[in-house]
């Protein structure tokens, strides 16, 4: 075979995401664009800000050198802004240049960072339901993903978390904004995960990394505080996308921060220059580093809030059990008959939602709501049309 063995059993379990994404397109061939509720994808149909447009526009026009190499952190100076901006934001105190590394989004950062850390036969702890490509993520590094169930409203259960740490635990990824909950994990609750680990680090000699990934941070709804774990726990990596921020998956632009007490984070950050360069991303986009120092503006959340506020009623009147969601443009509920059964009848009514299984949380459903009005009045009917369906 042409494959390897790895590429070939990674093709066949391939992200349900990407294929029902895939079949949106098919499926919009056949019956028309308007006749199907695509919500598959986390990918915004908000465009940029106008002054994100402005100043690609602006930095474009300044050919002299835009487009070089760069050391494989990032420009010095734009790191300096990323450390600053934290800083004054309140997220960390001290932060420097030397403690951020640009990457090409969040992904990259995340890879780079278990690429730096994780040895072969480690394993990484996540909470269900989780980012579909963690799995992906670690075992591309020799690592073992350990999952573990969350509390009933969908938090973290510290106490399992504890439960699931043995002597291979190299790292938790904690992702709030939760992708696909929506939840918004409280300081008191992220406060409680830090002082676990803290414990068992001075208990057992053993030091376990926090991998906070936050790329929804700014989508929050109803006065929902966010807080960063990574600003709790000194061994803890900041990864960070404007992919949502912005509205600009495409254009694959983030960073890493390590916590300025990170334990060797001198030796981390030069594992992570170096691993950025071997993973074949060099640098981050030099184009975007530039962009996103100079743009001071952000996506406006209240059309993503309206859209779920929509959802959520129609959800709530047709009897479906839900997660309310606090952030993300992210909304997760139950399946009425099994979610296999309910994925199918779904798609025969031309809506494609994500499988819970998809995120390790079997029989509930995604929903992205990052689309046009017009999805959203047609999700609503086909939603309203398959519970009167469920209940006979």
């Amino acid at each position: 075979m042409p494959l390897s063995r790895r590429i070939e059993r990674d093709i066949k379990s391939a992200s349900k995401i990407r294929k029902l994404f895939e079949e949106g397109i098919r499926l919009k061939e056949i019956h028309g664009e308007m006749n199907v509720a695509d919500l598959s994808l986390g990918n915004p149909v908000v465009e940029p800000p106008d002054g994100f447009v402005e100043t690609v526009s602006d930095l474009i026009q300044q050919r002299t050198g835009m487009h070089r190499y760069m050391p494989n952190l990032g420009f010095p100076w734009v790191r300096e802004a990323v450390a600053k901006t934290l800083t004054d934001e309140g997220y960390f105190k001290g932060l420097g240049a030397h403690q951020v590394m640009m990457c090409a989004g969040a992904s990259a950062g995340i890879n780079v960072v278990l690429k730096t850390i994780l040895n072969p036969g480690e394993n990484v702890i996540v909470v269900a339901p989780y980012f579909v490509e963690y799995k992906s993520y670690v075992e591309n590094h020799g690592g073992e993903l350990n999952t573990v169930t969350p509390a009933e409203d969908f938090s973290l259960d510290v106490k399992k978390i504890a439960e699931a740490i043995d002597h291979k635990t190299r790292a938790v990824i904690i992702n709030s904004p939760n992708n696909p909950t929506g939840v918004v994990y409280s300081k008191e609750n992220l406060t409680e995960l830090a002082d676990m680990l803290a414990r068992k680090k001075h208990e057992e000699g053993q030091t376990i990394y926090i991998i906070s990934d936050e790329p929804y941070r700014e989508i929050v709804y109803d006065g929902t505080s966010f807080t960063s774990i990574a600003n709790l726990y000194a061994n803890s990596f900041m990864v960070y996308s404007f992919s949502k921020s912005l509205s600009i998956p495409g254009e694959r632009i983030g960073y890493v921060a390590i916590n300025p007490e990170m334990e060797d984070g001198s030796a981390i950050m030069g594992g992570m220059a170096v691993c950025n360069r071997i993973l074949g991303f060099v640098n981050a986009p030099a184009l975007m580093q530039r962009v996103i120092v100079d743009v001071g503006v952000r996506v406006d959340v209240k059309d993503y809030q309206a859209r779920r506020d929509r959802l959520k009623k129609v959800l709530e009147e047709s009897g479906y059990e839900f997660v309310k969601p606090q952030g993300t443009f992210y909304l997760f509920a139950k399946c009425f008959d099994g979610e296999g059964t309910f994925i199918e009848k779904a798609k025969e009514k031309l809506l494609l939602v994500v499988p819970g299984s998809s995120f390790g949380y079997r029989d509930w459903f995604r929903i992205a709501y990052c689309v046009d009005d017009n999805t959203i009045e047609l999700a609503c009917t086909k939603l309203r049309e398959l519970a009167e369906a469920s209940r006979g």
